[in-house]
């Protein structure tokens, strides 16, 4: 099999084409269901769902909708994966009028979830945005937090974006497909949370992704 994930370890970056691989949501199911009670030390499992990558972007709302139904009661929180470069266009789902579309079904089976479990409330969904984003598609995914519910927003993803460099084997490896993480989407993963904490204000949950090295 041809090579799909690609370290730079000079640059503290990694380039992967992993995509979702997955056995799937009933497999996912029983991977996790030991932990149904809790994770060790108290700690949160959220769960980050994508459409497959066989699936036309219009019918993605499907796969969303199945698999957190699928996967709901063991789930403290769900991030929606609108942004990962890897799956067939699943960056178009970015689109404001896109994401509304699987926000809404989503919500719909959380909150029948929630009345079935009787739970106080529903799970807290998330989405997850991409390095790239301009601050005007930023913006546009923004006037969804409220209409839809949203707890929180997850940034960033890795970026297609690629470093400047002299060095000519770095620079073949940067050209290979991919998403690139570590070191290098440091400043641009910032610079999206900067423009969400600005919009959203001091007190709406943002998950801080891209560049993050070291526990400090």
């Amino acid at each position: 099999a041809k090579p799909r994930m690609f370290r730079l370890p000079e640059d503290d970056a990694l380039v992967n084409r992993m995509g979702f691989p997955s056995g799937g949501a009933t497999l996912a199911r029983n991977h996790l269901w030991p932990w149904r009670h809790g994770l060790p030390g108290g700690a949160v499992l959220g769960i980050n769902l994508g459409k497959n990558a066989a699936t036309p972007v219009e019918e993605a709302a499907r796969d969303y909708v199945a698999t957190f139904d699928a996967l709901h009661d063991l789930a403290r929180y769900a991030v929606i994966n609108v942004s990962s470069p890897n799956t067939p266009n699943l960056r178009q789902l970015q689109d404001k009028s896109a994401l509304d579309e699987i926000l809404a079904a989503l919500q719909q089976v959380n909150v029948k979830q929630a009345k079935s479990a009787k739970a106080a409330q529903p799970k807290p969904i998330l989405v997850k945005v991409a390095p790239d984003l301009t601050f005007e598609a930023l913006d546009e995914i923004l006037e969804l937090v409220g209409p839809r519910s949203l707890a929180g927003i997850v940034a960033t993803n890795t970026t297609i974006a690629r470093p400047a460099t002299e060095d000519v084997r770095l620079q073949a490896i940067y050209a290979e497909t991919g998403g690139l993480s570590g070191r290098p989407v440091f400043e641009s993963s910032n610079r999206v949370i900067r423009a969400l904490r600005a919009a959203l204000g001091p007190a709406f949950p943002i998950i801080g992704v891209g560049g993050i090295l070291s526990g400090q």
